[in-house]
């Protein structure tokens, strides 16, 4: 087996999968470890290897763990037979092997600062030439390795890409679920995170919020969505510099995906417009948005510290009258007859989303009406008070007792 040939096989397939020099050395230093135990070593024995890449030499040690008398089952333990393992947890006792173990006196020998329970390393001789079979094993364990090594390269920069968004391509649909290109490997988008009413075919350009990278036997698994809130704000960070630079911040996003997404923003600067610079000159850069979301509609609200101000907000484009905060995070909006359905929207959505966006329980009234809603809380207020059962006194208890007596 020609090493330097080796190098630079294992060089040239580890530029194209990004690993590290170190990373190809230690991937070198483990098939040879392999290939010298299959021709040279035994079976039990631990065998490791150190590479030199610049002349392509390699050296070879035999690895023991250092071990004293009382650490080892006797002659005597081991002709009575109880308990006698490999390595025995209970206590603790171990099987003296020489290919695994080494007393402490002869390993003091070797090096005279060694400690009970380190591990030394013994010289081996030296090899260049290795058998077919060991040839065979060192490739299994390079080709192994690499696997790995590409498996965890994934991991890791997919794992500090969580949060972000990827462009990737639809590469082929699996029963619910949509298998995605996004470069290195795919990414699985699930049905729960796909936008309903959307559609997905082979070739198609996505962009795709990275939800979670979970680590399996089988690799890294990468969780994408379409649906997820932050989707649109990240969108809106590619879209509009002032968001991406912090002069305009996101405060709140509420989202039914595929129909209805609504969006509070806030100007750190007093001198931008955070609505008008987040739709941009004729709605360009929201357009864009609701494109990439297939039609998804935006509303853009200004972010308010003042509960009714932010509430009258959420709740465009109907016009409100009044809002009247009550206890219990409850908001009463006062809206005209003619922009009652406005402010409910198709099936409720559009309070609901504002409640959602501002936290606070939003219910819509027409003038006049909104007496009578105070007072029916207030008589669901007083039939609990009368539901609940009285606490009878000491007194009334001896007098019906006393009673009963007679």
């Amino acid at each position: 087996m020609d090493l330097k040939s080796l190098t630079l096989a294992v060089d040239q397939l580890a530029k194209e999968k990004g690993f590290s020099p170190e990373k190809i050395i230690e991937i070198i230093e483990q098939s040879l470890a392999a290939a010298y135990k299959k021709d040279y070593g035994e079976k039990g024995e631990f065998i490791k290897a150190k590479f030199d890449s610049v002349t392509g030499q390699a050296d070879f040690w035999q690895v023991k763990k250092v071990v004293n008398k009382d650490m080892i089952y006797s002659e005597k333990e081991i002709e009575e037979g109880k308990n006698i393992s490999e390595e025995n947890e209970e206590n603790k006792k171990i099987m003296f092997s020489l290919r695994k173990h080494i007393m402490l006196k002869d390993a003091k020998k070797i090096n005279s600062k060694i400690k009970v329970e380190e591990e030394v390393d013994i010289l081996l001789e030296s090899k260049t030439e290795f058998g077919r079979i060991a040839a065979q094993t060192a490739k299994q364990v390079i080709m192994q390795r690499i696997r790995e090594a590409e498996k965890e390269a994934i991991l890791e920069e997919y794992k500090e890409k969580e949060g972000e968004i990827l462009s990737g391509i639809v590469q082929r649909i699996e029963g619910q679920n949509v298998l995605i290109n996004i470069g290195k490997t795919l990414g699985i988008l699930t049905r729960s995170e796909q936008i309903s009413g959307e559609f997905y075919k082979p070739g198609q350009r996505l962009r795709v919020y990275l939800l979670e990278v979970e680590r399996t036997s089988k690799g890294p698994k990468i969780f994408l969505s379409r649906s997820y809130p932050k989707l649109v704000s990240k969108l809106f960070e590619l879209e509009v510099p002032e968001i991406a630079e912090g002069s305009i911040k996101i405060r709140s996003i509420a989202r039914e995906a595929g129909s209805r997404t609504k969006i509070a923003v806030e100007s750190i600067d007093e001198n931008i417009d955070p609505i008008g610079a987040a739709v941009g000159q004729r709605g360009t850069r929201v357009q864009v948005i609701i494109n990439e979301l297939g039609g998804e509609k935006i509303d853009i609200i200004q972010y308010s510290e003042d509960p009714k101000e932010y509430i009258t907000n959420s709740l465009n484009p109907a016009k409100i009258v009044e809002i009247k905060i009550l206890p219990k995070n409850k908001a009463l909006a006062i809206v005209p007859e003619d922009q009652l359905s406005l402010a409910i929207g198709r099936n409720g959505q559009n309070v609901r989303l504002a409640a959602k966006l501002t936290g606070w329980k939003i219910d819509v009234r027409q003038p006049g009406t909104e007496r009578e809603e105070t007072e029916e809380e207030i008589k669901k207020e007083v039939k609990k008070v009368k539901k609940k059962p009285k606490k009878k006194s000491k007194k009334t208890i001896t007098k019906k007792t006393k009673k009963k007596s007679k």
